[in-house]
């Protein structure tokens, strides 16, 4: 199987690129230019995020957390949750079981 991936707008300032799935896990790559946002949102999905490089102000269910490169967050299935780019950077995400909704488009 193939580990290509095609770039795509995600919101303003945010490009993502998901990748092909396993059976019950996928995961995308995530560039934001500084200032942009993730809007925020909730999904019946666990999520595991993980910062390549940037800084990152998430918010999960109203409580902000900063992400720096190196370092993981998770997020609650049903958590509602956004995320903002303190600076330049990227982000890998992590989803189970997989997001329909995002490679049924």
């Amino acid at each position: 199987m193939s580990n290509q991936a095609n770039w795509e707008q995600a919101e303003p300032g945010v490009k993502r690129r998901i990748f092909p799935p396993g059976k019950s896990i996928m995961m995308m790559e995530v560039h934001f230019e500084e200032g942009a946002e993730g809007y925020a949102h909730s999904h019946p999905h666990e999520q595991l995020t993980y910062c390549i490089k940037g800084e990152f102000e998430f918010t999960i269910d109203g409580e902000a957390h900063i992400l720096k490169p190196g370092e993981t967050i998770f997020i609650p299935s049903g958590a509602t949750h956004g995320a903002k780019a303190l600076q330049a950077g990227a982000i890998i995400d992590t989803f189970t079981p997989l997001r329909d909704d995002l490679l049924k488009r």
